[in-house]
């Protein structure tokens, strides 16, 4: 007898999919922790105070703008290709407006970045808009306006506030402790709220969502828009770290970002994943980079690597669900 698939069932077969395919790409992270604390116990001044302190700095700062983007892939609106561009001009404005004082030049930083992205947003939510193509073009605009503002030049803040950011409360970056907190608020407002909710189901089956009369439009907007708020903290932190900011002080913060995510067991695909996943993600590819630059291996060879262990959980994530959706 032949069944009719209402559009909760079709949700709930994206669901196992998904369910399995995160299963296997934490088993693969796992795997890559224990081979990391291999390797970092045989490099020399990795497991030291200095150095490990030095490692969660540097995944603070990735792990910050990591968040927003787990955001992004749950709601199943693949990745940003622009949140080095869109760090990079936050970071901008957050130097630029230092001469209004501490609290206003964040907020300011964090409507930024909230608008720059909340614009992509509604475009994918609303519109249906490639995010793909849709962020590589932002991230363009971005740098055009930018150096049609600055004439290409580098700026520097007009106040001193900023320093605030680089305070290290009992010997650990302000930064790390930002990640922590944003990283529990994050989980909570996933696991424990409407919006959550939401995101999780429309991540899983978009089509599916919308019959079932789910916000989807504004679910994805909103995903977005506190993802560029995200983006525009860590901006805010490496724009204080550095004192001067340009088009190129994001850097690689977009792949790193995005292997953060990945490796943290998020799939690609959406419908799942966690704010903790994306913290230990971050954390394992920052102790990663440090052990190969401790090991003297240069930037590229760093990139080569991280990007290689990004490569092996796509593959499996996407075998397995494949597998899993017949």
């Amino acid at each position: 007898m032949n069944t009719v698939q209402t559009p909760l069932d079709t949700a709930a077969t994206a669901s196992g999919g998904t369910r399995r395919a995160v299963a296997w790409s934490d088993a693969v992270a796992a795997l890559a922790l224990v081979a990391l604390l291999v390797l970092g116990a045989a490099t020399d001044r990795f497991y030291t105070f200095d150095n490990l302190r030095a490692v969660f700095t540097s995944a603070s700062l990735v792990g910050i703008a990591a968040l927003g983007l787990t955001l992004i892939v749950i709601a199943g609106t693949s990745v940003s290709l622009a949140i080095s561009e869109t760090a990079s001009v936050c970071a901008m404005v957050f130097l630029v407006t230092q001469s209004w004082g501490l609290v206003p030049s964040l907020l300011a930083t964090l409507a930024a970045g909230a608008a720059i992205t909340a614009l992509q947003g509604l475009a994918v939510g609303y519109g249906e808009a490639n995010p793909i193509v849709l962020s590589i073009a932002a991230g363009f605009a971005l740098v055009g306006v930018a150096t049609w503002v600055t004439g290409g030049t580098s700026v520097a803040p007009q106040g001193a506030g900023y320093i605030h950011l680089n305070a290290t409360p009992g010997g650990i970056a302000l930064s790390v402790y930002v990640l922590v907190a944003f990283t529990v608020l994050l989980e909570l407002l996933l696991r424990r709220s409407g919006f959550g909710r939401t995101l999780y189901l429309t991540g899983e089956n978009r089509r599916a969502a919308t019959a079932a009369g789910l916000a989807v439009g504004r679910t994805i907007t909103i995903a977005w828009l506190l993802a560029g708020a995200l983006f525009a903290v860590a901006a805010s932190f490496s724009g204080a770290f550095n004192t001067t900011a340009n088009v190129n002080l994001g850097g690689t913060l977009t792949f790193d970002a995005i292997a953060a995510v990945l490796v943290g067991g998020t799939p690609i695909a959406g419908g799942s994943g966690s704010a903790v996943r994306t913290l230990c993600g971050a954390v394992l590819i920052a102790a990663l980079s440090d052990i190969l630059l401790l090991r003297g291996y240069s930037t590229g060879a760093q990139v080569l690597v991280k990007g290689l262990i990004v490569l092996a959980i796509v593959v499996v994530v996407h075998l397995r669900s494949r597998k899993g959706a017949r």
